[in-house]
């Protein structure tokens, strides 16, 4: 069987590579393992789809830490308002919500799926269920794919599989070994956007507690490599929450006790506003307990680990607590202390962070560098972005490249 052009994975990038080539005029052969496509689509943005961000194409570009420059023609030819355009023509209303990210009115993944859905059959996209096994090179030309024992032939190939995260979706790095199968370079994977392990117990007993308007700082070693105001969650591993999965994609090479974070509980007080509220605080529990005069202060979940850390007696009366005291206490609240011991592990991950070596794909076309014919788009390649609907971008605007080029 032949067709102009076979795509092998049928989610973000896989689909809307199939729409854009077949809005070109070419036969195209869809390959999708899953019963129905953009199976991890359904569940991304807890089932509501960020499907992009409401900014330039060159804030995107400052939103993704590792190889952005690669995606320079990508983002500059399909920008975030196309990706919105696009579904809004396909009958998806989206709203933009804090930090311009972009969802369906409906709060429905399911719509932006069934969206690309009925546009690939409409479009007359041949899909077959059913895994490719093997890439059919000839020469230093890539002909085809072998999938169910059958050989489907294809003037070009596209690898959309996605990376190793959420595995039980079907992204389970079958496009890392095809591409190693005909010469590309996969670069180390490991999970990005992901909860991570604290060594301190003191997480497990705060288990449940969000922290809503809070300032998260991220060291390696001595240097802060990430800095963010927002929302995070402790959990009985150690932290998640959309501040500490952001951070989390800043973190290279994870040992245990490299990386740590300070959480500025207070964070629209500076040390000597917070040093006065603490001393209101105090003047009004003067003969109380240290650990029952800080209840308007903290979260009542908080209140025994922060006391615990202050070095503070919970049971020194407030005043005798000395002045060197009470600032050592307001600076922990400033840079209250977490050491990383791992990530979770990458079935947690939004997303995975590695993948085939940009240097091998030409970032005009998507094209590998190595074979001609053969192409990549979305997150198997060794791209990554934050929260906020920077990694669908990723998916589109590689897969709309592919897809023109094919």
């Amino acid at each position: 069987m032949k067709s102009d052009v076979i795509i092998i994975g049928g989610g973000a990038a896989g689909s809307f590579a199939a729409i854009t080539a077949a809005r070109m005029g070419r036969t195209v052969t869809l390959f999708e393992k899953n019963e129905k496509i953009g199976r991890k689509l359904r569940i991304t943005g807890k089932g509501r789809c960020n499907v992009t961000n409401n900014c330039t194409w060159q804030e995107a570009m400052n939103s993704v830490p590792v190889n952005p420059r690669f995606l320079y023609s990508a983002f500059s030819g399909f920008q975030p308002q196309d990706v919105m355009n696009f579904f809004e023509e396909l009958g998806v209303p989206l709203k933009t919500e804090r930090g311009n990210r972009v969802f369906p009115v409906s709060d429905k993944a399911e719509d932006i799926v069934d969206a690309l859905d009925r546009e690939v059959k409409s479009l007359g996209v041949k899909v077959i269920h059913q895994r490719a096994a093997k890439i059919i090179v000839d020469g230093n030309v890539c002909t085809g794919v072998i999938a169910g024992g059958k050989e489907y032939y294809s003037q070009s190939v596209l690898i959309a599989t996605g990376g190793q995260s959420y595995p039980k979706t079907g992204s389970t790095g079958d496009g890392y070994k095809l591409a190693e199968s005909v010469g590309h370079t996969v670069t180390p994977i490991y999970p990005s956007l992901v909860p991570l392990v604290s060594v301190e117990k003191y997480c497990g007993e705060m288990m449940g507690l969000s922290l809503k308007n809070v300032g998260v700082r991220l060291y390696d070693k001595e240097k802060i490599i990430f800095s963010d105001q927002g929302e995070m969650l402790f959990t009985h591993f150690g932290v998640s929450g959309p501040l500490i999965l952001s951070a989390s994609s800043h973190i290279r090479k994870m040992e245990r006790g490299r990386y740590k974070i300070k959480i500025d509980l207070k964070p629209a007080l500076d040390i000597k506003q917070l040093d006065l509220r603490i001393q209101r605080d105090f003047s009004e529990n003067q003969n109380r307990d240290f650990i029952n005069a800080v209840r308007k202060l903290l979260p009542a979940k908080l209140i025994p680990t922060a006391v615990k850390l202050s070095g503070i007696p919970a049971e020194q009366k407030v005043n005798t607590i000395t002045k060197e005291q009470r600032k050592a206490f307001a600076e922990l609240l400033k840079a209250f202390p977490i050491t990383i011991a791992d990530f979770r592990p990458i079935d947690e991950a939004i997303v995975t962070s590695g993948g085939v070596s940009v240097k091998e794909i030409n970032p005009k076309t998507m094209e590998s560098k190595l074979v001609s014919g053969l192409y990549f788009a979305g997150e198997v390649i060794d791209v990554d972005a934050y929260t906020g609907g920077f990694n669908l971008q990723i998916a589109f605007s590689t897969a709309y490249s592919a897809g023109i080029n094919m």
